[in-house]
């Protein structure tokens, strides 16, 4: 079962669904659309959409068309593979995306307080373990950090990748 968290908790009636070709979004859901499909839909004058970026997929190819995204949704089809990382970073410094950024796929505990450094700020969990830590407020991190963040620090006087959590 898949459960979509953020930083508030987990969120009821989620209307996104990631579409295949056995999956289709139903009348009170929103498709999440592969990259290819929607450009062709964009292309064609849609809005209020949402897109799934693979990791091999060039997410700069979205650039002309931030105004139709709704949810871009980043897989992570491995603990492993951590290219959607540099999408949500590139997303959110390079191209400004201010939307909704959502982790779909193999979304570990251990990697969601990265993912929220990174720009992601949805989960689709569907790791048991992960559901229960998050069930209970039990996020790991890091208390000091080096490395620049998409997230900016609270503290105005400091530097968003010198601080303590």
């Amino acid at each position: 079962m898949t459960k979509i968290w953020k930083e508030g908790g987990f969120v009821n009636d989620d209307p996104w669904v990631v579409e295949t070709e056995e999956v289709k979004a139903g009348s009170n859901e929103k498709a999440i659309l592969g990259l290819d499909a929607f450009l062709e839909q964009a292309a064609g004058g849609a809005s209020g959409l949402g897109v799934l970026i693979a990791p091999a997929d060039d997410v700069t190819r979205l650039a002309p068309h931030l105004d139709r995204i709704a949810l871009v949704a980043l897989a992570f089809p491995a603990f492993n593979d951590g290219r959607a990382f540099s999408h949500a970073s590139l997303l959110r410094s390079r191209l400004g995306v201010e939307g909704e950024v959502r982790a779909v796929g193999d979304v570990l505990i251990d990697q969601i307080p990265l993912m929220l450094r990174c720009g992601i700020d949805s989960f689709a969990v569907t790791n048991a373990t992960a559901i229960k830590r998050l069930s209970e407020g039990r996020l790991p991190g890091i208390a000091n950090h080096y490395q620049p963040t998409a997230k900016p620090s609270t503290d105005v006087k400091s530097y968003s990748w010198r601080r303590v959590s």
